[in-house]
């Protein structure tokens, strides 16, 4: 049974009225109360209250603020299921983020609970984050207004830095809104009247200058604003793949499986030999040696399916007298995966390949691909591809994909969502190399934004100007921000290990990272603005 929380009526607790039972008030100025201000909890339950069925029958599910709410605090502690749910306990301001009237002093769900979330969410994450990301980017004043409109010349001079006064409004929007969990609707008599003028006064308008529907539409403001692209990989939490290592694990668990369908018919029939301590023998003697020779590990790729082509050749025979069914749930999808996996490497081995389409690298997470990135650190990552659009400093989605893909096909789609976001097109598009092919040159030229980069076509004869080069190390200067936005998911938020197992849980895992880097990006602003004005209050009492 689905039943509606508060939210949706605009009832939030105050922190006044949460209950401690060894007495006190909460500090309004906390951060997981102040954060609790800034997610729209009412948004989120309208998509995850479609899930369920309209009755009354059933058991109450928990309410979306607590689950998300949880997930937001795993996140941005970075802790497990069980940590998680430890920590709210202990902890009232986590209590109140999660929409509880009290502290309590058990766990409110099982930490078993967060796997469902993490299933269920995975499309109110995604929508909440546009939210959130574009409710922050509109409020921020952009440092490029002055541009022109057209964005598209290169003698555009140097662009204005953001002056002071710009930022204290826009900490003061924030401040304000933070302070208010949603803002008071019109009375009803007031937009009665209002929709009652509005269209008298259009069907006067329209019977003294009779116009057509195209007419009527409002202009097309003119380019504002920067957008940032890139893609990175988030990897997953796998060990670094090997044919011969991949190989061993897919024989021991064909081996278990073995056993398993030959318990029932023990002392009725003979145990099919597997030769299970000669192949632990010859891949400890390869998997020991420090470097390895090709033809070393040639030779051990091919012992090794040897053994795991028999393994599969006894449990085909043994499937004719007993049945599946009694393998578990994994046994079994362990088994399919293997299949596929000894069909792979076989085909690689005939052929002295390493390259495969759609290539496992992994038995226990079988969506995982390998994302070829050239990067210094790894050349190749195991994970999901991602790429990613900033704004004013708030990260976007564009596409997430297991497969891997090429960025540059995703920015004409980048540009349309935020003219869909902000109601207008980029003025500058900053990009690395990859997007700077013709279609998109062609796309962007037409629609008058400035993509970052040279010119195609051959180079001046004299050399580029010193305003080209002012542009160009001004760019790369901007585009620098996506990077450290990177850097700041990988390394604080989790985005450079995704710990979750599946591929639903994980895609909802990366999204959660991107949102809370979103919130806490709202929060610094709101904090920095709370700081001032203590400053400020402070040097006017001493000079007083």
């Amino acid at each position: 049974m689905f039943k509606p929380t508060a939210h949706l009526d605009n009832q939030l607790i105050l922190p006044g009225d949460f209950f401690l039972p060894f007495g006190g008030k909460l500090d309004e100025d906390n951060r997981w109360v102040q954060l609790a201000r800034l997610v729209p909890w009412a948004e989120a339950e309208k998509t995850y209250g479609q899930f369920f069925k309209d009755t009354f029958r059933g058991q109450q599910t928990i309410s979306l603020r607590m689950g998300l709410g949880a997930l937001i605090i795993q996140e941005r502690m970075q802790l497990t299921d069980r940590e998680t749910l430890e920590s709210i306990s202990e902890n009232p301001y986590m209590q109140y983020f999660i929409g509880l009237p009290g502290f309590v002093m058990k766990p409110p769900f099982h930490h078993s609970m967060m796997t469902h979330f993490r299933k269920r969410l995975t499309d109110v994450l995604a929508e909440l984050n546009e939210i959130v990301a574009t409710e922050g980017a509109k409020e921020t004043k952009d440092d490029d207004d002055s541009n022109d409109a057209t964005g598209g010349g290169k003698g555009q001079g140097k662009r204005s830095k953001k002056r002071a006064s710009d930022e204290e409004v826009e900490q003061q929007t924030m401040f304000a809104q933070s302070q208010v969990a949603s803002s008071e609707a019109a009375s009803p008599v007031e937009s009665m009247a209002t929709e009652s003028e509005v269209p008298e006064t259009n069907k006067l308008v329209c019977e003294a200058h009779p116009k057509s529907t195209a007419e009527w539409e409002a202009p097309e403001q003119p380019n504002q604003g920067t957008v940032l692209v890139d893609a990175t990989c988030a990897p997953a939490d796998v060990a670094y793949p090997t044919n011969l290592n991949l190989l061993n694990e897919a024989r021991e668990k064909l081996e278990a499986i073995i056993d398993t369908l030959h318990e029932p018919v023990i002392g009725q029939m003979a145990k099919p030999r597997t030769y299970r301590e000669k192949a632990r023998k010859q891949f400890l003697a390869v998997s020991k040696q420090r470097r390895p020779g090709p033809k070393v590990i040639r030779k051990a790729i091919r012992r090794q399916l040897g053994y795991v082509g028999r393994n599969l050749s006894i449990i085909a025979e043994q499937a004719k007298s007993q049945p599946l069914t009694l393998l578990g749930r994994k046994a079994y999808r362990d088994l399919l995966v293997i299949h596929e996996l000894y069909r792979q490497q076989l085909h690689m081995y005939n052929e002295r390949s390493h390259q495969m389409e759609d290539r496992v690298v992994s038995i226990h997470q079988p969506h995982v691909r390998p994302i070829v990135r050239g990067k210094a650190k790894a050349r190749v990552e195991f994970g999901a591809k991602i790429a990613v659009s900033m704004t004013k400093g708030y990260a976007f989605l564009d596409r997430l994909s297991w497969d891997n893909f090429n960025e540059s096909t995703t920015l004409m789609d980048v540009i349309e969502k935020y003219r869909s976001r902000m109601g207008f097109y980029p003025a500058v598009v900053q990009a690395d190399q990859i997007y700077r092919t013709r279609e998109n040159r062609r796309f962007c030229k037409q629609h008058g934004i400035r993509l970052s980069g040279p010119a195609l076509g051959r180079k001046p004869k004299n050399g580029p100007t010193s305003e080209d080069r002012q542009v160009a190390k001004q760019d790369t200067g901007e585009r620098n921000a996506i990077e450290g936005k990177f850097g700041e998911g990988k390394r604080k938020y989790g985005l450079g290990c995704i710990r979750a197992r599946l591929a639903k849980t994980s895609e909802s895992v990366i999204t959660l990272q991107l949102l809370v880097m979103n919130l806490e990006r709202r929060l610094r602003v709101l904090f920095c603005l709370i700081f001032t004005l203590l400053s400020r209050s402070r040097l006017a009492m001493s000079f007083g």
